[in-house]
């Protein structure tokens, strides 16, 4: 690594956090990638992230054709692009290195929902062992990530005051910064009231909505980790993350003929082609559509 490269990397992750919004897992990540490019060989040869040229920059990337997937080095170039850009744009660099590189098709990979019958033995089986209130937080962050379709990185997120309880809704930032408002259904509304109903204290509207043992705010790994307890607990076979039962919400609704865009509104995506790709595998709906619909398809009396 060059002594100008720490920072390069510095002022990037001060333009990340000040001015793209990203969530601290990109965030993590984005840095990762360019810190991996600024201690390779190709880069330490020519002289550091701000001079390396667009022919060393493509052998770099061609190192990792045969052992990542398409979608992992798309990933890495997303990276470098938003790296290289932001140097550009601040006049570090006179020009992008990463300029005609061409992102690689992957494979659309569907979502696999969990059915609802897996969803509510998920949150209504008992949890074993567990603190009231941690029973509480358990049962109130399964029902918003089911019951409201959030982002795990939406959800821990959220500080208390983010919740309208006479609206019944949550304030909820989203990619980018951007900011929705999340309707709460009658169950995700219920289990959160008598979450913070223990939490009840002076001082606790500043706090985070979701803490673990210790107070601190609830962190992504610790959500996943919830969630593969409470699979085990309730005996449900199939693997599942965070982003499964975000994926089972969308489904759901599209499985009770709410409409497309709606369901976009509600999952916060900027275009209706993503909501799409979240939807694509409600075949219960596509069945039904189908029997009511084409004449040869329906039951004879």
């Amino acid at each position: 690594m060059s002594p100008a490269d720490p920072q390069a990397l510095q002022a990037f992750e001060r333009y990340l956090r000040a001015e793209r919004g990203y969530s601290e897992h990109t965030l993590r990540a984005y840095l990762a990638e360019v810190r991996r490019l600024a201690e390779s060989p190709e880069c330490e040869r020519g002289g550091g992230l701000d001079r390396i040229q667009p022919l060393a920059l493509r052998s770099y990337l061609a190192g990792f054709h045969r052992s990542h997937k398409a979608s992992t080095r798309n990933r890495r170039l997303s990276a470098l692009r938003c790296f290289f850009g932001f140097r550009v744009r601040s006049g570090a660099i006179d020009s992008d290195p990463s300029d005609g590189l061409p992102a690689l098709r992957s494979e659309r990979r569907l979502p696999a929902p969990l059915a609802a019958g897996d969803c509510e033995r998920l949150i209504e089986t008992p949890a074993s062992r567990r603190a009231p209130e941690l029973a509480a937080r358990d049962r109130a962050l399964l029902e918003i990530l089911y019951g409201a379709g959030l982002r795990v990185g939406e959800l821990v997120g959220l500080d208390v005051r983010d919740y309208d309880r006479h609206r019944r809704e949550l304030r909820v930032r989203g990619k980018g910064g951007k900011q929705r408002v999340a309707p709460l259904p009658g169950e995700a509304h219920a289990a959160l009231e008598a979450y913070l109903e223990l939490r009840e204290r002076p001082g606790v509207m500043g706090e985070p909505m979701f803490v673990n043992a210790r107070r601190g705010r609830l962190s992504d790994r610790g959500v996943r980790q919830i969630l593969r307890r409470r699979l085990a607990e309730a005996g449900v076979a199939a693997k599942a993350s965070p982003h499964t039962l975000r994926h089972s919400f969308a489904t759901h609704l599209l499985d009770a003929d709410v409409d497309l865009r709606a369901i976009q509104e509600l999952l916060g995506h900027a275009r209706l082609s993503t909501t799409q790709r979240y939807t694509q595998v409600s075949a219960e709906r596509l069945a039904r559509v189908y029997r009511q619909s084409h004449p040869r398809a329906k039951e004879s009396s």
